[in-house]
């Protein structure tokens, strides 16, 4: 699967380890260099604003898609290439779903939860076939991964659901995988649990 643009969900507080905010920007200098197009909630606050702000400086072609309630509390990333205004969260994800070939889940709060789940919960129902990618950095997503294998274990879902994500814990993972040095789609997590 060619890989050419590249939906990114995460968080929007600035009140994060530094650590966070170092993989958000090298992952957009890395997205650019690739020249991956970037697809993203549109703010430019927290690690929204690091990444974009990183891909765009690096030459990257930068979408952002920001529900019109949105657009003053996250404080919109007007130096995108394009700013697409939505009437609502349901507009916002349906559109970031439509522009991307590939998705990563940084570390975020609820929002970035919500995506996730989404995103997981539509490859599941097969309403898309893109690879989804968790960067668990620091461990980030270990709770979230704990819950789907307790999922499993009571029966509400499948282990080859495990097959619907990837898990890399560092960005040198993150862009062998995108690199295609992997194959996509197929978890990392056997072994793991």
């Amino acid at each position: 699967m060619k890989i050419s643009s590249v939906c990114v969900y995460c968080g929007s507080s600035d009140r994060v380890d530094e650590a966070f905010k170092d993989s958000a920007k090298r992952i957009g200098t890395e997205l650019a260099k690739r020249k991956l197009r970037v697809i993203f909630g549109g703010g430019h606050v927290g690690l929204m604003g690091i990444l974009s702000d990183a891909a765009i400086n690096a030459g990257a072609e930068v979408v952002g898609i920001i529900p019109e309630h949105l657009r003053y509390q996250e404080v919109e990333n007007k130096r995108v290439s394009e700013l697409h205004i939505v009437p609502d969260m349901h507009s916002r994800k349906r559109m970031m779903v439509d522009a991307a070939d590939a998705f990563i889940v940084l570390p975020g709060g609820f929002g970035t939860l919500d995506e996730a789940f989404e995103i997981l919960t539509w490859k599941k129902l097969k309403l898309h076939v893109e690879p989804v990618i968790l960067f668990n950095q620091n461990g980030y997503w270990d709770p979230m991964i704990a819950l789907i294998n307790r999922l499993i274990e009571e029966g509400f879902a499948e282990a080859a659901d495990l097959s619907l994500f990837d898990v890399v814990e560092d960005v040198d993972s993150l862009l062998a995988l995108l690199d295609g040095e992997k194959l996509l789609g197929q978890s990392s997590l056997t072994g793991r649990m």
